[in-house]
């Protein structure tokens, strides 16, 4: 039982650790999805355009989907939870930084060390500018 544990929590991070070409595809083509639907002239703020361009290459794709929960939650479920705050941007991007669980699940997100924390707070602002 614990060799098929131990597999098991291997294939997941190292799915959630890849970062190939067609997830960055995603992001783009999800990304100008979210501009549609918001309604809002999100395409012309400077902190969603870094943020898409900083998701768009990392593996953020991997577990997460903007309208809809794949192995994290959807960028939509978390901008509803949390207010666009300084407070909140610099909170999560410490949960991104550092990986953690239980707020969202069981499942634990990867600790993400190798990311600037000004990188990972742009990609926060831009996940929160999905707020409805």
């Amino acid at each position: 039982m614990k060799k098929v544990l131990f597999i098991l929590t291997t294939s997941f991070f190292v799915m959630a650790c890849s970062n190939g070409t067609t997830e960055a595809g995603k992001a783009a083509d999800g990304s100008k999805e979210a501009v549609a639907s918001t309604g809002n002239s999100l395409a012309d703020n400077p902190d969603y355009q870094k943020g898409l361009a900083l998701v768009a290459t990392s593996d953020c794709l991997t577990c997460h989907k903007i309208n809809e929960k794949n192995i994290g939650p959807a960028y939509k479920d978390v901008a509803a939870k949390y207010e666009n705050t300084d407070a909140n941007v610099k909170m999560l991007a410490e949960k991104v930084i550092k990986g953690g669980s239980g707020n969202w699940g069981a499942i634990p997100m990867t600790p993400h060390p190798q990311l600037k924390q000004e990188d990972v707070e742009a990609m926060v602002k831009y996940v929160l500018l999905l707020k409805k």
